[in-house]
C-alpha cells in the first residue's frame, strides 16, 4: 500500500504516489479520499500516469516525458482539459486513457468510457506541444 507523495522502489524503478481527484465536489473522486495517480521513473524515462482526475494544480509541477491522461470528461477530464494539462505538464509524448476506439459518440458502453472522437480530439489539440500517441484495444484471450 501507498499513500500520497510515498514511493516504492524495486529494481531501479521508483513509484511515486501523486494526487488524482476531482475538483468538485459532487464528483466520485474526493480530495480528501486519496485517490492516486503515479509517476514511474527509471533511469532514463519517466512516465505520469494520472488515474481518475480533473485537470488540478498539482500538474504544474510534473516533469516527466510521457503522460497518460484521461478524456473520456465523465468524472475526470475531457479532451479540452486534457490539452491544458498536457501544456502545464510539458511531457515529449502523451497518450489519451479512459476511451474505447470501438466506440463513437452515439453509443458507451460504460459511463466513464470516452470515445475515439475524445481521443482524436484530444490529439489535434497537441499541435506543437508534444508527440500524442493513440492506443487500440486488443485482445489477450
Amino acid at each position: 500500500i501507498i499513500n500520497v507523495g510515498e514511493e516504492f522502489h524495486i529494481d531501479g524503478i521508483i513509484i511515486k504516489a501523486v494526487r488524482a481527484y476531482n475538483i468538485s465536489n459532487d464528483k466520485p473522486h474526493l480530495k480528501k479520499s486519496n485517490w492516486l495517480g503515479f509517476i514511474i521513473s527509471t533511469n532514463d524515462i519517466t512516465i505520469y500516469h494520472a488515474g481518475d482526475t480533473d485537470l488540478i494544480p498539482e500538474m504544474n509541477n510534473y516533469n516527466v516525458d510521457i503522460a497518460l491522461v484521461p478524456v473520456s470528461g465523465t468524472y475526470v477530464m475531457d479532451a479540452e482539459q486534457a490539452v491544458e494539462a498536457i501544456k502545464r505538464i510539458k511531457p515529449k509524448v502523451a497518450i489519451p486513457m479512459h476511451y474505447n476506439p470501438k466506440l463513437n459518440k452515439y453509443y458507451k458502453i460504460f459511463p466513464g468510457a470516452g470515445t475515439m472522437e475524445d481521443a482524436i480530439s484530444f490529439s489535434n489539440g497537441l499541435k506543437d506541444i508534444c508527440s500524442p500517441v493513440l492506443l487500440d484495444v486488443f485482445d489477450c484471450s
